[in-house]
C-alpha cells in the first residue's frame, strides 16, 4: 500500500506495530479496538465516513492485486513440459485458479458499489510491482505457480479459526516465501463491518440508494454464470464447477453488510468446513495438498519457466544507485524486442479493461435501448472482450523469450504493469476521447508487431483484434458525433 495510506493502517491490524516504542505505539493504534476489544476507535484526521472510504480503498487495492497475482499464476501453468500423467490435474487446477480470479473481479466491482453508495471515489488502482507493506496479505509479486506461492494464497484466504499442525506448517512456508508474516484478508473486512454496523458512526442517510443505477449489477456482470450457485459451465474442464460471481448492489446499511459478508464467506471457509469446496481457502488448500504431495521434480514441471515480475523496460534510471541491485533482483526486464511489444499490448489491454469498468460507473441506465447498446452497455461488453484479450495475449507471453538471443531461457509472462493514471476526464465527451486514444494506440502496437515480424500479419488473433478494434472505433466515433464537440 502507498506510504500515504500505510500510516493509517495500524488502526486495522495494531499487532503489527507492537514493537514500536510505547509513545509511538500509542499514536499508531489510535483507531484500533477499544479497551473491551469491541468498538473501533476513530484514528486522527478522519471522521467515520471518510475512514470507511479509506478502508474500502485499501480493500479494493487488495482485491485487485490478488486477482492479478492469481491470474499470473494460472497463466503460467501448463505447457509441453507437463508429464502426460499430470496434464488433466494441471488443467483442472488452472481452471480452478482462473475461477477464483474471476470471483475476485466480482469482489473488486462490489467494493466499487460500496464506495459509490457512500459517495466516495471509486478505486481501481493498485501499486506497480515490486512492492509490499506490513498490512497487505503478502508482498505483491507475480510468480509462476508453485507449492510455495500457493501457500501464501492459502494463508491469505484462511479463516481466523484455521489452526493445527498442517496450518502451522503452511503458514511457515508462506512466511518464508513472502519474506514476512502473511496476513488474512478477512481482518480488514471485519474492521469495515465493525464500522458499518454502528449507526452512531454511519447514519442511515449516508447510504445513497439513488446511486444504484450507476452501480454494477449481477445482471450486467454475471453473464455466463449461475446466480446463487456454482455449476458446470460449458467448455470447462470436467469436475470443475464454474465460478460464482458475486456482484451486490448497495443501497442501505444492511445491503452493504450483506455484500461484505458474502465476499468474506466466499474467500474464507466458515468454521474451516472442508466439505465446503466453494471457498477460495478450501480450493487453494486442495490444490496445495495435491501439488505438495508430488515429488519435487514433478512439482517443477507444473508451470512453465516464466520469469517473476516481468517488465517491459529497465527502470534503473528511476531509482537511486544504492537500490539498483535490489531493482535488478525484483524485476525481470523483457529485452527481446518482439516479446516486449506483446508485453506493451498486454499492458494496454489491461488499461482498457480498467478504463471500461471505471467509465461504466459514470453512466446510468440499461445496457441496451430497443436492442441497441447504450454507452454503458458498450463499455460492459468491451470489458468482457478485454478479459478475453488478456488471456489470449498472456498465452503468447508465456511462450515468448524474456531475453534477446536466449531462446532456451526464461519465458516472459504477462506484465500487468499499471498505466501512468487511471483518472478519467471530468467531462464524458473527454472520456470517450480517451477511449478512442486507447483503441488507436492498440492499432499502432499491432502495426509495430507486424513490422517487427511480417509473419504476424497472418496471425489469426491479431487479425481478429484489428477487426474488433475497428468496430470499437466506429462505435466510439458514433458516440462522439452524437455528443458533438461541445461540453
Amino acid at each position: 500500500m502507498r506510504s500515504r495510506v500505510h500510516r493509517h493502517l495500524a488502526s486495522v491490524v495494531p499487532e503489527l506495530f507492537a514493537d514500536l516504542p510505547p509513545a509511538m505505539a500509542t499514536l499508531s493504534v489510535a483507531g484500533a479496538l477499544d479497551a473491551e476489544g469491541e468498538r473501533p476507535v476513530l484514528p486522527p484526521e478522519f471522521n467515520w465516513r471518510d475512514y470507511t472510504v479509506m478502508l474500502l480503498h485499501v480493500a479494493a487495492e487488495i482485491e485487485h492485486s490478488l486477482m492479478v497475482q492469481y491470474l499470473f499464476a494460472a497463466y503460467s501453468m501448463g505447457g509441453p513440459q507437463v508429464p502426460e500423467e499430470l496434464r488433466d490435474d494441471v488443467r483442472r487446477w488452472q481452471e480452478i485458479i482462473l475461477g477464483i480470479a474471476k470471483e475476485e473481479m466480482g469482489h473488486l466491482v462490489t467494493v466499487q458499489n460500496l464506495l459509490t453508495a457512500l459517495g466516495g471515489p471509486m478505486n481501481l488502482d493498485r501499486e506497480d510491482y515490486p512492492w509490499g507493506s506490513d498490512f497487505y496479505p503478502f508482498a505483491f509479486s507475480l510468480r509462476p505457480l508453485s507449492a510455495r506461492s500457493l501457500a501464501t494464497y492459502v494463508v491469505a484466504e484462511s479463516p481466523e479459526t484455521w489452526s493445527g499442525p498442517e496450518a502451522e506448517a503452511i503458514k511457515e512456508v508462506a512466511a518464508d516465501t513472502a519474506g514476512q508474516y502473511v496476513n488474512r484478508v478477512g481482518a480488514l473486512y471485519g474492521r469495515i463491518d465493525s464500522v458499518l454496523k454502528n449507526k452512531d458512526f454511519l447514519p442511515d442517510e449516508l447510504f445513497h440508494a439513488e446511486t444504484l443505477p450507476y452501480q454494477a449489477s449481477w445482471d450486467e456482470w454475471g453473464r455466463g454464470y449461475t446466480r446463487g450457485q456454482r455449476g458446470q459451465e460449458a467448455g470447462n474442464v470436467p469436475d470443475v464447477a464454474s465460478p460464482q460471481l458475486l456482484v451486490f448492489g448497495v443501497f442501505s446499511r444492511d445491503s452493504a453488510r450483506k455484500a461484505l459478508h458474502e465476499i468474506g464467506e466466499q474467500g474464507e471457509a466458515p468454521d474451516v468446513d472442508e466439505q465446503d469446496e466453494t471457498s477460495h481457502f478450501n480450493r487453494f488448500l486442495g490444490i496445495y495438498r495435491a501439488l505438495a504431495g508430488l515429488p519435487p521434480e514433478q512439482q517443477a514441471l507444473v508451470a512453465r519457466r516464466v520469469a517473476e515480475n516481468p517488465v517491459t523496460a529497465h527502470r534503473l534510471n528511476e531509482v537511486e544507485a544504492a537500490d539498483r541491485a535490489a531493482a535488478e533482483v525484483t524485476t525481470s526486464p523483457i529485452t527481446d524486442p518482439f516479446t516486449a511489444l506483446w508485453g506493451h499490448l498486454f499492458n494496454l489491454r489491461y488499461r482498457m479493461l480498467l478504463t471500461d469498468i471505471a467509465h461504466a460507473f459514470r453512466l446510468a441506465g440499461p445496457l441496451d435501448n430497443g436492442g441497441v447498446l447504450t454507452g454503458r452497455g458498450a463499455l460492459v461488453h468491451r470489458a468482457f472482450a478485454e478479459m478475453y484479450n488478456l488471456r489470449a495475449v498472456a498465452g503468447r507471453l508465456v511462450e515468448l523469450p524474456l531475453e534477446r538471443d536466449v531462446p532456451d531461457g526464461l519465458r516472459a509472462g504477462p506484465t500487468f504493469e499499471m498505466p501512468y493514471s487511471l483518472e478519467l476526464p471530468h467531462h464524458d465527451h473527454d472520456c470517450w476521447l480517451l477511449q478512442r486514444d486507447l483503441v488507436q494506440a492498440s492499432r499502432l502496437l499491432v502495426d509495430q508487431l507486424v513490422d517487427t515480424d511480417p509473419a504476424s500479419a497472418r496471425d489469426p488473433y491479431l487479425i481478429a483484434l484489428r477487426e474488433s478494434d475497428q468496430r470499437a472505433l466506429e462505435q466510439i466515433e458514433h458516440v462522439l458525433g452524437r455528443k458533438g464537440c461541445t461540453r
